[in-house]
């Protein structure tokens, strides 16, 4: 289940689910251990206590010498156990009794004095013998005429140990099992779990350029998958608008460079087919580039409306003063105005927020207009007017009235009201559509009114929002 180099989402949850389902199962299984092992250990020191206790009481009652001499074999079943040792002894004199049928070494046990009862803390556990346990208490008998005696008993935990092994090794194998178990089923509930995104993913690969209208279906998916949906189908809008985009730009470009090309290879092709006077190639030179200088302009704006870069419109605008912005235009379009007797005002008040390049190429592209269709010794005027949710930009021209029809399709691209200026080498119909362009990039809006000889531009810049 590796691909390219990574393992596959199903195998990771699983081994994850595996994992985390043997470190709970046996964290569970080693608190349980921890309680049985104290349990065990706590009987077995009170199983050796109560031993000692009645040892005690047994000598104490009764005549220690001579049942030490003549019942020997008592005190052996009395220990009841083949690992445990016992001794009766004077301290620092050789014992009167052992009973230690594994051979096991005697320790040194602090005794419990007489009349002290016994406690489990008298039980000393003692270093282990070949891995096992080994407990041992000590007590002080009064025997009468012997005098003080200790007895010392201590037993081998041969059956606890071999008890708690057999737990370990059950819970470690029972932990093991139902990882191996819940690891399967983790990995079938994952692969399940992921049948929506598998329909997602042969979904996806089936829309291509032919179908890029088509989205994805989130009815009855996962609610986690709804926002990967929801961004995917948002990067396929953007896909299919950006495609549309680029297939108009070709389209126009491819329907509106045939007219110049065409021009170009008639005018050519006819002034070759015989010789002609330096002052006919001149006028031909001239005339090929005016059509030239159309096809450098048409190739610069389609490029800028196929390129421009929302995001950075966005994060490059700035608080900009209006009457300078209105007077900047006033000024540069000045000369080109007196020449075709048209006189600019210019006014603005307040701050436009807006990149500034963009700002004054549609203002540019406005003011060029106006001039170009302006009658002779009218005003343009170019306004700026500051409101609260932004500001509003206007240009306005004298000048023959646009039919209402034909105002909605201003801002199309290459559309002309007058279509005998369509071989004109001053105009190539993407001036104003530039200019919405901007616009939408700015999120803001435009329009265009035109009534009793009066023609008016108007943007709308939103006003910057304060986080």
């Amino acid at each position: 289940m590796k691909t390219n180099g990574t393992y596959s989402l199903t195998l990771r949850l699983a081994l994850v689910f595996a994992l985390l389902a043997f470190a709970s199962l046996a964290g569970l299984g080693a608190a349980l251990y921890n309680e049985l092992e104290a349990q065990l250990i706590r009987r077995d020191d009170i199983q050796l206590a109560s031993r000692v206790d009645q040892l005690r009481t047994f000598l104490n009652d009764s005549n220690t010498l001579e049942l030490i001499k003549n019942k020997p074999a008592l005190f052996q079943n009395m220990l009841g156990n083949r690992e445990a040792l016992l001794t009766i002894g004077a301290p620092g004199q050789p014992p009167l009794l052992v009973v230690n049928p594994g051979n096991l070494a005697t320790p040194s046990v602090p005794a419990v004095p007489i009349g002290h009862p016994m406690a489990l803390s008298d039980v000393k556990h003692l270093p282990n013998i070949n891995g096992v346990p080994f407990s041992a208490v000590a007590a002080t008998i009064d025997s009468g005429e012997l005098g003080n005696l200790q007895v010392l008993t201590g037993r081998l935990m041969t059956e606890r140990t071999a008890m708690l092994a057999t737990y370990r090794l059950s819970v470690y194998g029972l932990a093991t099992l139902a990882a191996a178990v819940l690891a399967l089923i983790g990995c079938l509930l994952v692969y399940r779990g992921l049948l929506p995104l598998r329909r997602l993913a042969r979904h996806a690969h089936g829309i291509g350029v032919g179908n890029l209208g088509e989205r994805l279906d989130s009815h009855g998916t996962p609610r986690e998958l709804k926002p990967m949906i929801d961004a995917f189908n948002a990067m396929l809008d953007r896909l299919a608008k950006g495609f549309a985009q680029l297939s108009q730009v070709s389209t126009d470009m491819a329907h509106e460079l045939r007219t110049p090309i065409n021009n170009l290879l008639g005018e050519t092709q006819v002034a070759l087919q015989q010789n002609r006077s330096v002052e006919a190639y001149q006028q031909l030179l001239a005339s090929n580039v005016e059509e030239l200088e159309r096809l450098a302009r048409m190739l610069d704006n389609m490029l800028f409306l196929a390129r421009t870069d929302p995001a950075s419109a966005m994060s490059q605008r700035q608080e900009l003063d209006a009457a300078d912005e209105m007077q900047r235009i006033a000024d540069y379009f000045e000369g080109l105005a007196a020449d075709a007797g048209i006189c600019i005002e210019a006014r603005g008040s307040g701050v436009i927020w807006a990149e500034p390049m963009l700002l004054r190429r549609a203002l540019a592209n406005l003011c060029a207009n106006a001039i170009k269709y302006g009658a002779a010794d009218s005003t343009v005027q170019v306004e700026a007017t500051a409101e609260a949710d932004g500001s509003h930009l206007r240009v306005r021209n004298h000048g023959p009235t646009i039919p209402a029809e034909h105002l909605s399709r201003l801002f199309e691209r290459f559309y002309r009201v007058d279509q005998s200026r369509q071989r004109s080498a001053q105009s190539n119909g993407l001036g104003l559509s530039i200019v919405a362009t901007i616009m939408q990039l700015h999120q803001g809006r435009y329009s265009a009114s035109s009534a009793d000889g009066e023609t008016c531009f108007e943007l709308f810049f939103p006003a910057r929002q304060t986080p």
